[in-house]
């Protein structure tokens, strides 16, 4: 059982049980190469592996190159095969049949050899046809559909190729992509495997190959657009039920929700407004240009997500070529480009609306910011920038992929005459010219919606800010009762504050001490050091008695009279060992006094001198109501 991971905002499919069917290329063969078995979302692309210029696909720096390769004597370049003596085996052993440089390990990580044996047996691959006369006519041509009972016959009915003789382009739209007929149509048409590994992995890539002059050559186009779709369309086409019940889920998921998601920009943007998905759809086309007629292969991805089907898009090519504008246009040129063009229009369309979804969906949520200044809408607003941001290098792409188309002239122009070669190239212009307009009004207008998303963000948090500068300005309305409880407490509650920071200092002062004596540079503790520990004690203790001499000096108000001058207190030591000794009598009367006024048992004429009163004075100077005054007695045993 290959279960998906559970990865944020995108879908949780669990695949159904799928047997190993025998290896159609190299049977018995083995890799130990690891690739991502999720389906249920997109892959992120390598874009090293997106084109032939690359001289090594598929293999990174660390891999191991394939020695037997090396090795090999055979030409690089297979001779063009008629698929007449064959015996099949061009196309049953493609893509190392027509390009040996894609070896066995290659294969493996490209995905190619995964989509060759481990597709759905019991689901037949159809291919849908839109031909285009030489008058420029639309026609819808039969449908094929193989299975594999029929293999060995449609092989030769892509062989004998019966085409009219007046047709000019042939569209052909792959639903269901089996093995044999990846390898068949590979094989048929000399295409390069960078198609199939690009389009099986979402690669954007353009490119040329095989550019033979005055015949054709081969225009690859793979491109990744933004799409919408209402969550209960029935244009998902999904067969597996789990896929559809995650992809609703998705789409009514909530802010708060969303904001506990990782933001997966590969993923579906849910529209919570409108109902709409943004998802990414995936345009794979593979042109080959001829003198002798033309063929464009559509690639359809058979993977659970809501990509654009096969049919859809055949019927929709046919549709284009009943417009009057464009008709006039095949009818003037022969170039099969211009029908490589509708396909691109298909991308412009599913882009614009896309964005008309994604800016009623912004308008929204600017109408809920103003009206609620929810902080969790900031969530949501950071995620569909997070999108946008990603939008901005897909129409990056998708300018790059028009302008490589109206660059890469069509080799076989050069069989034709000067004027309609002139015309061709004007008429390429033109019409290239009007896409890359509306790509560049569709950025300006994904810029302008970026704008609007980081105005929404501000006004949140201006919102915020303002709510909080309201609670700031009420809690400093509601200080001064703080202020006033703060103010009714009794002085003495400091004697007990002071006793814990007492406890604490007696508590630590001991291990900072032995943290100070083992860090001392002296000789006992340190032998490299030239002090010892009697210079230790003897700078201590001189530093200490110096310390405590000037401290008492300063602090001798309590022990002197108030009128002894400073140089008198330094002497404190001598005259307090004069009075003891009953040498000196000091003027106690005045020292007391200085005591009493330090503690509030003076009387004070201002009302501040003692205790309760000094209490009284300060409330009145902050605007406090008058607490009842206490009897003595209850002061006094206030005060102990």
């Amino acid at each position: 059982m290959l279960t998906t991971r559970d990865t944020s905002l995108s879908f949780a499919h669990n695949l159904d049980d799928q047997s190993k069917y025998p290896s159609i290329m190299q049977p018995g063969a083995t890799f130990d190469i690891p690739f991502n078995e999720d389906e249920a979302r997109i892959p992120n692309p390598s874009y090293r592996h997106a084109a032939p210029s690359a001289p090594w696909p598929w293999v990174d720096l660390n891999d191991e190159v394939d020695q037997e390769q090396l090795k090999s004597e055979l030409p690089p370049v297979p001779a063009i095969c008629d698929h007449t003596n064959c015996g099949d085996a061009c196309w049953k052993n493609y893509p190392q049949s027509r390009f040996p440089n894609w070896t066995r390990r290659q294969v493996k990580k490209s995905k190619i050899l995964k989509a060759v044996e481990e597709y759905d047996r019991d689901r037949p691959c159809r291919l849908f046809y839109v031909d285009v006369d030489d008058q420029g006519k639309f026609s819808n041509a039969d449908e094929t559909v193989v299975t594999e009972k029929n293999v060995i016959h449609r092989w030769q009915f892509f062989v004998d190729d019966a085409r009219p003789s007046n047709l000019r382009v042939r569209a052909i739209f792959l639903e269901n992509l089996s093995g044999p007929v990846l390898q068949m149509l590979g094989a048929k048409y000399n295409i390069e495997p960078f198609f199939w590994s690009s389009s099986l992995n979402w690669v954007p890539s353009r490119y040329q190959e095989d550019p033979q002059p005055g015949k054709g050559d081969h225009i690859t186009i793979c491109l990744t657009f933004l799409r919408s779709m209402p969550k209960d369309t029935d244009a998902l086409r999904m067969d597996a039920s789990g896929v559809r019940k995650s992809f609703d889920s998705i789409a009514s998921a909530k802010p708060s929700t969303m904001s506990q998601m990782m933001i997966d920009t590969q993923a579906p943007l849910p529209l919570s407004s409108s109902g709409q998905l943004l998802v990414l759809d995936l345009l794979s086309v593979h042109l080959i240009r001829n003198t002798n007629g033309s063929t464009i292969i559509s690639y359809h991805p058979s993977l659970p997500l809501p990509t654009t089907t096969a049919k859809d898009l055949h019927q929709r090519i046919q549709f284009a070529g009943q417009s009057v504008y464009w008709q006039k246009m095949f009818q003037q040129v022969s170039d099969p480009t211009f029908v490589l063009l509708t396909f691109l229009w298909h991308a412009m369309y599913a882009w614009d609306e896309a964005s008309e979804n994604l800016y009623t969906h912004i308008c929204t949520l600017e109408t809920k910011v103003i009206e609620t200044s929810q902080m969790s809408l900031t969530s949501e607003l950071h995620i569909i920038r997070a999108h946008q941001l990603h939008y901005s290098s897909l129409l990056s792409s998708f300018t790059k992929t028009v302008e490589f188309i109206r660059d890469t002239d069509n080799p076989a122009l050069e069989s034709m005459d000067e004027e309609e070669r002139e015309l061709t190239k004007r008429m390429m212009n033109r019409e290239c010219s009007m896409l890359l307009n509306e790509i560049r009004r569709l950025d300006m207008s994904r810029k302008m919606q970026d704008k609007r998303l980081k105005n929404v963000m501000n006004l949140v948090f201006s919102s915020v800010n303002i709510t909080d500068s309201r609670r700031m300005q009420k809690m400093t309305e509601a200080a001064p009762c703080v202020f006033t409880r703060s103010m009714q407490m009794p002085f003495t509650n400091y004697k007990s504050q002071m006793k814990q920071i007492a406890y604490l200092t007696m508590i630590f002062l001991p291990a900072s001490f032995v943290a100070a004596v083992f860090g001392m540079n002296v000789k006992e503790i340190s032998p490299d050091t030239s002090g010892t520990l009697p210079h230790y004690v003897g700078a201590a203790l001189a530093m200490t008695l110096a310390t405590i001499w000037i401290i008492i000096a300063f602090q001798s108000r309590y022990l002197l009279p108030q009128d002894y001058s400073i140089f008198q207190r330094l002497g404190w030591p001598i005259l307090l060992l004069l009075e003891w000794i009953g040498r000196v009598k000091l003027d106690t009367k005045k020292r007391d006094n200085i005591s009493g006024e330090q503690y509030g048992n003076s009387n004070d004429t201002n009302g501040v001198g003692s205790g309760y009163e000094g209490y009284e004075h300060e409330r009145k100077m902050h605007d406090l109501p008058p607490e009842p005054k206490k009897s003595k007695e209850v002061r006094s045993s206030e005060s102990d």
